[in-house]
C-alpha cells in the first residue's frame, strides 16, 4: 500500500470506514498507536500538522507501517505543507477547510485530498474542485441528519463527518451516507497513550470497527 495511488487509498478508506486523527508529539509512543490500532483492525491514521515534528514523525513512520496501513497528514492548509508532508511518505492528506490549490498539488502527486466543508455549497465547490472525500467538518455542530439530507442532492459526493464522532454513534453516520468517519479522542485516548496502555486504542478500534460494519 506504501505506493497506492489516491484511488486505491480512498477505496481502503472506504472498505475500513474510519480514519484515526492523532494530535501527539512522541514518536516512539505514535508508533505503539499505530500498531494498537492496526490490531484493532483500523488501518488508516491521520497526523495533524498542529503539532510539532509532525513532518518527521510521518518520514520516520512511513517506511516500516503494518501491512496495507496509511498515513496521512491533516490540517493542512497550504501546499507547501502538503509538499512536505508527500515527500515524508503521506498518503492522503486532510484540511479543516476547502483550499483548491491544495487539491491540485496532492493530485499532481497522485495523493488523495480531503478537504474540510461545512454548508452545501462549500461541500459541491470542494468536489468539483477535485476532492476525492469532502471531509465534513465539525460534524458535531450539525448531526447525521445533516449529511443524510445533503446526500439527497448530492449522492455523488462521498463525505466523511469529522469532530464529535464516538465509538458508539459512528454507525448512525454510515447509516446517513458517510463512505467513512474521522475520530479523534473518542478513539485514541490520550491518558491510555500516556500511561502505555495501548489496548484501550485496540479495543477501541476494534468496537468502532464492529460498529461500523454492523451499519453497513
Amino acid at each position: 500500500m506504501a505506493q497506492a495511488g489516491r484511488a486505491e487509498v480512498v477505496r481502503a478508506i472506504e472498505a475500513n470506514g474510519v480514519v484515526a486523527v492523532i494530535r501527539l508529539q512522541d514518536p516512539e509512543r505514535l508508533r505503539a498507536v499505530v500498531d494498537a490500532l492496526a490490531e484493532g483492525g483500523v488501518r488508516a491514521l491521520e497526523v495533524t500538522m498542529t503539532v510539532p515534528r509532525a513532518i518527521e514523525m510521518i518520514a520516520q513512520l512511513a517506511p516500516s507501517l503494518p501491512e496495507g496501513f496509511l498515513l496521512g497528514a491533516g490540517t493542512v492548509l497550504d501546499p507547501e505543507t502538503a509538499r512536505l508532508a508527500i515527500l515524508a511518505g503521506a498518503r492522503f492528506v486532510v484540511g479543516p477547510v476547502f483550499r483548491p490549490e491544495v487539491i491540485t498539488l496532492c493530485h499532481r502527486y497522485d495523493v488523495a485530498m480531503m478537504p474540510g466543508c461545512f454548508t452545501p455549497t462549500e461541500i459541491l465547490a470542494a468536489w468539483e474542485a477535485g476532492a476525492d472525500v469532502v471531509k465534513v467538518f465539525p460534524a458535531t455542530a450539525l448531526g447525521p441528519g445533516f449529511l443524510k439530507d445533503v446526500r439527497g442532492p448530492l449522492p455523488q459526493v462521498k463525505l466523511m463527518p469529522t469532530g464529535g464522532v464516538t465509538l458508539d454513534n459512528a454507525g448512525e453516520w454510515l447509516k446517513a451516507g458517510a463512505v467513512a468517519v474521522g475520530v479523534g479522542t473518542a478513539l485514541l485516548d490520550s491518558k491510555a497513550i500516556m500511561a502505555g496502555n495501548y489496548g484501550v486504542i485496540t479495543a477501541n478500534a476494534r468496537r468502532i470497527v464492529e460498529n461500523i460494519h454492523a451499519a453497513r
